[in-house]
């Protein structure tokens, strides 16, 4: 069980656990929140998941090149 979450977080971008470790949550908690939240609103916390991954994704870029600026 544990080799198919970590395959499904490193699939689902890792947003649940990057919140749980910033906001000291268990991860879980947020992805049932996010399920639950999904059905009850027709899909719409999808778009918020989406725009963290984005987000995260583009910090790795961002902190990659952040050595340029440096003097």
């Amino acid at each position: 069980m544990n080799k198919f979450k970590a395959l499904m977080e490193g699939q689902a971008f890792g947003v649940c656990s990057w919140l749980g470790d910033k906001m000291d949550i268990d991860p879980n908690a947020i992805r049932k929140f996010f399920i639950y939240t999904s059905f009850l609103t027709m899909g719409s916390p999808v778009i918020i998941y989406m725009s963290l991954a984005f987000l995260m994704d583009m910090r790795k870029h961002v902190r990659r090149s952040s050595a340029i600026w440096d003097w």
